[in-house]
This record gives C-alpha cells, sequence and structure tokens, in this order.
C-alpha cells in the first residue's frame, strides 16, 4: 500500500512538474544509501536498549516477579 501511494505521489509530480520528478527518481538510491548509516545506528541503539532492559530485569524474573505475579 505504502510503494502504491509512492507511485501515486510520483505520477502526480510527474504530471505537474517533470523535470522535478525526473531528479526524484535519480537523486532517490542516493538518498536511500545516505539514511543507511542512520538505520544502522537506530538498529544498534534499539538491540543495545533491549539488552539493558532484559538485563536489569533479569533479577526480578528471577525471584519469580513477572506480569503472571499475582500480589496478595
Amino acid at each position: 500500500m505504502k510503494t502504491l501511494f509512492a507511485l501515486g505521489v510520483w505520477c502526480l509530480l510527474f504530471v505537474l512538474c517533470w523535470p522535478l520528478a525526473i531528479l526524484a527518481l535519480i537523486a532517490w538510491p542516493f538518498v536511500w544509501l545516505l539514511s543507511l548509516p542512520f538505520r544502522l545506528v537506530g538498529i544498534t541503539f534499539s538491540a543495545l536498549f533491549a539488552f539493558l532492559r532484559a538485563l536489569f530485569m533479569l533479577p526480578a524474573r528471577l525471584l519469580g516477579g513477572g506480569h503472571g505475579a499475582v500480589t496478595a
């Protein structure tokens, strides 16, 4: 659905201003390549925070705490 929307927007841009649409078509791979390092940093930080959360919650999980624990 996202791809179909992007194709429709590009076709509309092509009808309204074809040089800009051609420039966008040529520039898109370079923009994608420039965004790759930022995506990798985001994935790395996400994994780091998930690891730290699991590490800090480990004692509670070992002692029997969790979502299914019943408190009296």
